[in-house]
This record gives C-alpha cells, structure tokens and sequence, in this order.
C-alpha cells in the first residue's frame, strides 16, 4: 500500500501543476508561519496531556481519561472533512487501525466540525475509529495546536471552495487545529507527538505504530 506521505507528497504535485501561483502562496504563508514557531506551543513529551469531554457524531460525549483507563489513546487533530489531506490520513489511519489496536491503544480523530458534518453517515459507519467535535478549537488551544488562519486561505476557502467556516464549525471560522498527533500513555504523559504547521504533511501511520511499540 501506498505511504500516507506518499499520497501526499502527490497530492502537493498536482495541486503545483495544477494552480501553481495558489500554491506558491501557501508556501508563503507556511514559510511565514514557521519563521515565527507556529506550534511551538503544543504540549511536549513527557508533559501532561489536558483532558476532554467532547461528542461524537451521534452527540455522545466522550472523556480522554475514560478512554486512558484501557491502554494509550492516540489523539490527531485534523481541520475537517472538506480537507484533501486530512481525507487521506485518516483513511491511512483506518487502514492500519487493526496494528494500533493490537498494541492496546485507542484511537480518536478531532476537528472543529459540528457532530452530525465531521463525516458522512456512510464514512463514519466505515470508520472503526471515534470521530470528535471541538467546534470552538478550545481543546485544540489546549493542546496548543489552534491556528488563526490567515485572511488569504480563509478567502481562497470562501471564494474558491465555497466553504463556510462558520456553518460548517457552528460559529467558528477562521480557527483550525495545525495537524498534530500525539500518544497519550496510560498516566496522562504525552508520549510521542508529532505538529507541523504545514496541513499537507501529516504523521504517518507506520511513525504512530513504532512510537506506540518502543512505549509498550
């Protein structure tokens, strides 16, 4: 099977190809962000992780320390399902579930959609993972992984994808969460993590699955 990076790295190609001034903007705003450490602030190893009570699709909450109580939890923070890179990962992630699950660790996908638009019925039925709602980016911020997205996405958003923020996030719009992952281990440390700035480049799977071997 194709690498998660992979895809990616292919995706990024053809989007280049494709509009490549578009991109060469993105580079930009990226480069920027980096300059200044977007994500300098996410939690780090060995720090403890904020706790969550968050719902899931069908509006069921869902606590971080509930789920700690039966092994590590794998927490990523994706920007939602209109994302290309964000549907990518987390069908990689499905695909390798069964080896994170045989490690004993649970496995939980976050964005800032509402509960009933994070996914389809149809994909989240698909979906053998849990799917949570962090509409107003508060656990994100905790995580220290909330980005205020700069006007000229949010605009390229808006005008060219037709996507409303604020409805698709109930009232959020221009906050999302840098892609980050992070293993949480059964005392609430953070045990591996993984930010970057940059939404097209995203952990890999076989990364989570070695991190989650070398902590067992």
């Amino acid at each position: 099977m194709q690498k998660l990076r992979e895809q990616t790295d292919a995706k990024i190609a053809f989007g280049r190809k494709k509009n490549p001034e578009f991109m060469k903007w993105v580079d930009d705003i990226i480069n920027e962000a980096k300059a200044f450490e977007k994500g300098k602030n996410a939690i780090k190893i060995g720090e403890k992780a904020p706790d969550f009570k968050l719902p899931n699709p069908l509006g069921k909450d869902v606590q971080l320390y509930d789920l700690l109580s039966k092994g590590p939890v794998v927490v990523t923070f994706y920007r939602g399902s209109w994302c290309p890179y964000c549907n990518l990962q987390l069908r990689a992630l499905q695909a390798k579930l069964k080896e994170i699950e045989s490690l004993g660790a649970t496995l939980v996908a976050i964005s800032p959609e509402v509960p009933d638009a994070s996914l389809t019925k149809n994909e989240i039925s698909n979906m053998d993972f849990t799917v949570l709602s962090d509409q107003d980016a508060k656990v994100a911020s905790q995580y220290g992984v909330a980005w205020e997205v700069p006007e000229f996405l949010l605009d390229h958003m808006r005008i060219d994808r037709e996507l409303d923020l604020k409805e698709i996030n109930n009232g959020n719009g221009s906050v999302l969460p840098i892609p980050a992952t992070f293993i949480i281990g059964t005392n609430g440390l953070v045990q591996w993590n993984y930010v970057n700035v940059d939404y097209r480049t995203r952990s890999e799977p076989d990364e989570i699955i070695e991190a989650l071997k070398s902590i067992s």
